[in-house]
């Protein structure tokens, strides 16, 4: 008799033992076992259940497993998290077999031996069959959606409970993030003012409000007036995908040299040609229809904003003009203006930004295009596969929390709703206009910075500390999928292809203009395309998501509605009319509340380039993993003794601190 020595490895928490049977087969190229009852189920973390698998004939090289979950009652069942089983086989050689799914149910459940394989390597019967198989079912389970026509497609699962188990929160994410949304009006101590539904009195008014803050936060509180903090935040705050170099002015925005240069200091054509002018444009927000709160009209409008880089790398305001079109009734503004003129200008900026970056910046930019990645690789690409190894810890959580912002944050009845100027109608309208602006060059940060003509800007940390990490993911993408491609392997693998290609047609809509590509044929693609993938989930997703509550949480710098239209005309603004611009109380409070939700780390939060799941299993992967995590480290440490010496650390591309997918 030939006997194999399995021994089974459970998932280290809590809740992922069982008390059922547990049966296993053994598949190999030259034969299959019958099925054998696992030994030592326990409840017990750490214990490591055991069996004897024998059989007449050696069954070759080991191809997969099968595992079965039995249990006598409904109500004894208990789903089981099994993290990888290894095989000794009587050749000496040790199979491991990786695994990290639920097994819920009574259903046979196949798991291949983990050495990653391509389309065209996986040429055993049983591999091809299980291959099929895991494919067959996934097309079932993850299924495309449109959420509305001219959007990147989603998952058609609308509730959380009902997607698989894999790619649910874990029991420690869930806890954690219902306990934060019950509990966040208390634990900020907001919850005195939230049924407040008046306007704001004074700024002393609004400092007592006694919230959580944070060293960034308290700085925003001090110096949010500030020209400078006010350009700073184009570059190194939430949103810094709005700047760019400009060579021209456009023509709906006049602004002339007597506007913004004292006589015989300057003029902005020579500004321009020696690259120290720069515009923000929020043309995207042009014509909404505007929310109602309490009974309230809220304005948003579709500003455009000049800066100027001084001789002492500071980048200024110069003008600002509140709307698109240009026109007495459109005045622009310039810092020579009132106090309270040009802080309101400053105002409706700041406002205006506010919704181009939750709606463009973050939830399209990241959070819609990560579940298209997903999706397509849940899809098209088995778990045997060296891509589907790499990317889905890049995945984790990004379906459920998805579906949560779908139902509860940007539906006609969710948060947005009641704290912003938008209507649902607005959003779509926002989010539409917004997706002729995603190209595939706007997605991969070295291409997206020359395109804007930032390659120079002082100070400009997203910049610095995005390039660096693109440049190490890129050499880690490399380093492991060179190792198991060559050049015509690319094209001709049909599960990369037809994952490329559901990526074309549901994320970017079949546009040949994106740039997006449609097929693979060089490796030099795959590993660029696959580095945007996992830049956009992990360390773009961290820039734009991370510091809202440092930005945001103090209302006046980021309000995110305002109650008064703009200002027609100059000389009409006062402290009082901004605070009756102000968003109420009411608003202002659950918008707090809301920024800290969607900043809030979890205590299962995963930093980039760790993987728990050893899903990788020859030594090549997982030498690459190894330098990925030691070059990250080098960053990291980097990163936090630049930022000893500045006044408003950046923070948020330190490796530390961005999580390994979008899962918040």
């Amino acid at each position: 008799m030939m006997d194999y020595e399995v021994t089974v490895y459970t998932g280290d928490f809590l809740s992922a033992h069982t008390f059922n049977d547990v049966y296993i087969n053994l598949v190999g190229t030259d034969g299959r076992t019958k099925r054998s009852l696992l030994n030592g189920f326990t409840s017990f973390i750490g214990i490591k259940p055991h069996c004897t698998v024998s059989c007449p004939t050696s069954l070759g090289k080991l191809v997969l497993i099968e595992l079965q979950k039995e249990c006598q009652s409904f109500f004894l069942n208990k789903a089981w998290f099994p993290a990888k089983v290894e095989v000794k086989s009587p050749e000496e050689k040790t199979y491991i077999f990786p695994i990290y799914e639920w097994i819920t149910d009574s259903e046979v459940h196949r798991f291949r031996e983990g050495t990653a394989l391509t389309d065209r390597e996986d040429t055993s019967s049983p591999g091809r069959s299980s291959r099929e198989q895991e494919l067959k079912q996934r097309d079932q389970e993850y299924c495309w959606y449109v959420y509305v026509e001219g959007l990147p497609h989603c998952i058609k699962e609308k509730k959380p409970f009902l997607l698989p188990w894999e790619v649910q929160f874990s029991f420690t994410k869930d806890k954690d993030f219902i306990y934060n949304a019950i509990t966040g009006l208390f634990g900020l101590k907001l919850e005195k003012w939230v049924h407040w539904i008046r306007n704001w009195t004074s700024f002393d008014d609004i400092r007592h409000i006694d919230f959580k803050q944070t060293n960034i936060s308290k700085y925003v509180q001090e110096y949010w007036r500030d020209d400078a903090f006010f350009g700073y935040q184009f570059l190194n705050g939430i949103n810094p995908m709005m700047i760019q170099r400009c060579t021209t002015l456009p023509d709906n925005f006049p602004v002339t040299d007597d506007m913004v240069f004292l006589s015989g200091q300057g003029t902005l054509d020579d500004e321009m040609k020696r690259g120290n002018i720069f515009l923000c444009d929020y043309k995207c927000l042009d014509g909404l229809k505007g929310n109602i709160i309490h009974g309230k009209q809220q304005y948003v409008e579709a500003p455009l904003v000049l800066l100027h880089k001084r001789p002492d790398n500071e980048l200024m305001p110069i003008a600002i003009q509140l709307k698109q079109t240009a026109g007495e009734d459109n005045p622009i503004f310039t810092p020579a203006d009132s106090e309270y003129d040009w802080l309101t200008a400053k105002i409706f900026v700041r406002s205006a930004d506010f919704n181009e970056h939750e709606l463009s910046s973050h939830l399209l930019r990241t959070h819609l295009l990560a579940e298209v990645f997903a999706v397509s690789l849940l899809r098209n690409v088995p778990s045997v596969h060296p891509l589907y190894k790499l990317l889905i810890p890049h995945i984790r959580y990004t379906l459920q929390i998805n579906i949560l912002a779908r139902g509860h944050l940007i539906s006609e009845h969710g948060i947005f709703n009641e704290i912003g100027a938008l209507t649902a109608e607005d959003l779509t309208t926002i989010l539409k206009r917004a997706m002729s602006s995603v190209t595939y060059s706007s997605l991969c940060i070295p291409d997206d910075i020359k395109e804007r003509g930032l390659e120079t800007v002082p100070n400009f940390y997203y910049r610095e500390d995005g390039l660096q990490l693109w440049e190490i993911i890129h050499r880690f993408v490399h380093g492991v999928l060179s190792y198991y491609y060559k050049n015509d392997d690319v094209e001709k693998d049909s599960e990369l292809q037809k994952w490329i290609q559901d990526i074309f047609k549901h994320g970017f809509l079949s546009k040949a203009e994106t740039g997006i590509p449609q097929r693979f044929t060089t490796v030099a693609e795959l590993v660029k395309f696959v580095t945007m993938v996992i830049f956009t989930g992990s360390a773009q997703h961290a820039a734009v998501n991370s510091g809202q509550y440092d930005y945001d949480s103090w209302m006046p710098n980021t309000p995110t509605s305002l109650q008064c239209p703009p200002p027609t005309k100059k000389g009409t603004t006062s402290e009082d009319t901004m605070l009756q611009t102000f968003p109420d109380v009411n608003a202002t409070i659950k918008g707090i509340a809301t920024v800290w939700l969607l900043s809030k780390q979890s205590t299962d939060f995963v930093p980039l380039g760790h993987y728990p799941e050893n899903r990788f299993i020859e030594e090549t992967p997982c030498l690459q993993i190894k330098k990925f995590q030691g070059e990250l480290g080098k960053l990291s440490v980097n990163i936090q003794n630049r930022n000893n010496s500045l006044k408003v650390p950046y923070t948020y591309l330190d490796p530390s601190s961005v999580e390994n997918s979008v899962a918040l």
